[in-house]
């Protein structure tokens, strides 16, 4: 199969590595910055110079792939989705832009090629869970998701690192998110809905964040009492973000905050990514509780260190596309994540990731 993936940065690497590892995939990654191109090159991995947003030459480029895998930042998501459907190139995306995806939906509607967003960590992976464990239920009354990339040394004040873009950090942070009260989709304010919680013997807060959800509170509206989405991160942190963006008004100046993080917050490679579903209901009469836990932690790859969420989102999007190879998953149209199944996904050799790298294999070795 030849893929397109358009990106180079820490997740485009992992995906690159991973694909093209496979032996099943002819993958050539295109960025608009040559000087990122040059460590997936040194793989042998096929690179090419290109500016995702001269629209023409990138429905030029698509024609030559069957699918394209947009690890761009979110903003591009409807620009390459659409030149993906001129060009008669399946689709797939990381994206946690709500009116994003809304679009790619819009676009996909009687399209002869597939358009599958949302296919990394939150959303992504955490939907499958979710969904996969309402279904045993009979009538649900909450499900609870909760998902956290965090450092697993934090030092500073804000008790974070920056592990993934910054971007979609801040997107997540500032825009309204989707949620179900009373049965009903309600739109609830960004880090609203603290809560606390501890898990393995560490303390944690969670509040509302934008984007996690992804199709999830459609697919669920009217058959779920409460169903809501948190981020996760060390206590504290919640606050902090509130002074900046509130207090200190730069919720309306993004730019200026994406600047102060970058220059301020350190990078790390060595995260710990949380995931945690919970889902009560009735089964044969009786009350119940399932949960879905998983701590995936940083791990070495071809003797480089990989952070836990590279690993948890490159494995996100090249299994939905295995999937979608091995005709698992509808091969045209808009496909949710909703519409993969969990054995299926842990089962994929990708998916395998999630299973791979967690607290229990850690201990294990």
């Amino acid at each position: 199969m030849n893929v397109l993936l358009l990106g180079a940065g820490h997740i485009g690497y992992t995906i690159a590595q991973l694909l093209h590892n496979s032996g099943d995939y002819k993958v050539l990654v295109a960025d608009r910055d040559e000087e990122s191109l040059k460590s997936i090159a040194s793989l042998g991995i096929a690179t090419r110079q290109l500016d995702s947003s001269d629209s023409s030459a990138l429905e030029t480029t698509l024609r030559a792939f069957d699918a394209v895998l947009n690890a761009l930042p979110y903003h591009m998501a409807i620009t390459v989705a659409t030149a993906a459907k001129k060009a008669g190139t399946h689709y797939f995306d990381l994206t946690e832009d709500v009116h994003a995806t809304k679009t790619i939906r819009t676009l996909a509607e009687g399209s002869q090629t597939a358009f599958m967003p949302q296919c990394g960590l939150a959303p992504g992976f955490i939907g499958i869970a979710a969904h996969s464990l309402a279904s045993r239920f009979d009538s649900i009354r909450e499900v609870k998701m909760r998902v956290g990339a965090l450092p697993e040394f934090p030092t500073n004040a804000l008790k974070y690192n920056l592990t993934w873009s910054v971007d979609g950090l801040v997107n997540e942070y500032c825009h309204p998110c989707e949620a179900i009260r009373n049965g009903r989709l309600q739109l609830v304010q960004p880090l609203e809905g603290l809560e606390h919680f501890s898990l393995d013997g560490v303390e944690y807060e969670a509040f509302n964040t934008s984007g996690g959800l992804g199709t999830l509170c459609e697919t669920l509206e009217g058959k779920v009492e409460v169903l809501d989405y948190k981020t996760v991160r060390y206590p504290g942190h919640r606050d902090l973000m509130k002074f900046l963006l509130e207090d200190l008004r730069l919720a309306g100046n993004q730019e200026k905050l994406k600047d102060i993080l970058r220059g301020a917050v350190p990078s790390t490679m060595q995260d710990v990514v949380l995931v945690f579903v919970t889902v009560n209901g009735l089964r044969d009469g009786k009350l119940v509780q399932e949960v879905f836990s998983r701590k995936i932690f940083a791990a070495e790859q071809n003797g480089r260190l990989t952070s836990a969420i590279q690993i948890t989102t490159a494995a996100g999007i090249c299994a939905a596309l295995d999937l979608f190879r091995q005709g698992q998953l509808p091969q045209s149209g808009f496909i949710s994540q909703e519409q993969v199944s969990l054995e299926a996904f842990l089962a994929n050799r990708f998916g395998m990731a999630y299973e791979a790298h967690t607290n229990e294999a850690r201990e294990a070795a």
